[in-house]
């Protein structure tokens, strides 16, 4: 253990270093390390002056603002969010703070980053990346900024309100790729063996990849019809109900113990969907993408008459904004389309065995 050692005054030694231990205005004991302190004489003056300030605060009914620079809030942060969000979403947050904003706001006191510098950050990275990607990263320092606002570490949120449309910045529309009852046929026939039931899933579920490969037998009911995903992308549990089709995907597969995953451990997210691009390739399948089952199952809701929240749900979008990419869709157009797919696809077919 590291040596310790701790007066009543509030001030300890810690490896060879000097500390003081406090209070502060909203309750909350604080450790600080005294960087360059040797004396402990010097150590009191601070934790006095520490004292002064959290009376002071006190008094007006106000904390002020934090001292701590931008890189030094982070690890708070990145705590906060970890027990939050998917290891996924996690590990995106984390990159963006690292590797984008940490280079040009990590020096800066947390208290001290005006309006200014998050608009010169947006126009330097404008002429770097997409405005998605610039969008993303303002999301994240956006975030960042309110959660030190409840924090009482800054007064304000320099971020706020920005990123959007005042500053010429929208997204791009959501991408909607998707294949007609024919041309999913003729993808899932050329697809492997071992990737069919996979591809199935996807585009009778409307399923992430990431869910699918994930699944385990324990979240799948099929006596209920559904499969329970405990977490997702957004970190919230979601029910996936299965029509006829997806449901015979399942039945099609050798059941396991109910912690074993549906499909192998082995294989990857990236094996997966590179396999699958190989077998629309073969059959002239172009600009065609795994993820765009999704999108595929997702339209076909949409053109058999469900309104947006009803196609939301499914696909687990907590925003409606994500789904109104699929608006155009009519539910008149090719209503009746979507009900010949249980009569294109028999079980047979998926999953890859003659018919009798």
């Amino acid at each position: 253990m590291a040596e310790k050692k701790r007066d009543r005054d509030g001030i300890f030694t810690r490896k060879g270093s000097f500390y003081i231990s406090f209070t502060d205005a909203r309750g909350r004991r604080v450790q600080r390390k005294l960087k360059g302190v040797v004396s402990r004489t010097k150590a009191k003056e601070l934790r006095n002056a520490e004292l002064a300030r959290v009376e002071k605060a006190r008094t007006l009914g106000y904390a002020e603002p934090t001292k701590d620079t931008f890189a030094e809030i982070l690890p708070r942060y990145l705590k906060h969010q970890e027990a939050r969000l998917t290891p996924k979403a996690y590990q995106r947050s984390k990159g963006i703070l690292e590797t984008h904003l940490k280079s040009s706001f990590g020096t800066m006191p947390l208290a001290s980053i005006r309006r200014q510098d998050v608009q010169r950050y947006i126009t330097q990275r404008l002429g770097e990346v997409s405005t998605d990607s610039v969008i993303k990263e303002v999301n994240v320092l956006k975030h960042l900024f309110g959660l030190a606002v409840e924090w009482e570490l800054i007064p304000t949120n320099p971020a706020h309100r920005m990123g959007g449309k005042k500053d010429n910045m929208k997204a791009a529309p959501g991408r909607v790729r998707y294949l007609q009852p024919t041309e999913l046929r003729a993808v899932l026939e050329a697809c492997p063996e071992w990737l069919r039931p996979i591809a199935g899933l996807l585009a009778f579920t409307g399923m992430r990849r990431g869910e699918v490969l994930g699944l385990r037998w324990l979240d799948v009911d099929l006596k209920g019809g559904r499969i329970l995903l405990p977490q997702t992308k957004n970190g919230d549990g979601r029910v996936v109900w299965l029509n006829a089709l997806a449901s015979d995907v399942v039945e099609s597969l050798k059941p396991g113990f109910p912690t074993d995953r549906v499909f192998s451990a082995d294989l990857t997210a990236e094996n997966v969907s590179l396999a699958f691009l190989r077998a629309c390739r073969r059959i002239g399948i172009a600009d065609f993408r795994l993820h765009d089952l999704r999108h595929t199952a997702a339209s076909w809701l949409r053109m058999s008459g469900a309104d947006l929240q009803d196609v939301a749900a499914p696909l687990g979008h907590r925003d409606l904004r994500m789904t109104k990419r699929y608006a155009h869709l009519s539910g008149d157009h090719l209503s009746a389309a979507v009900k010949r797919l249980d009569s294109v696809f028999t079980p047979l077919q998926l999953v890859g065995k003659e018919s009798a």
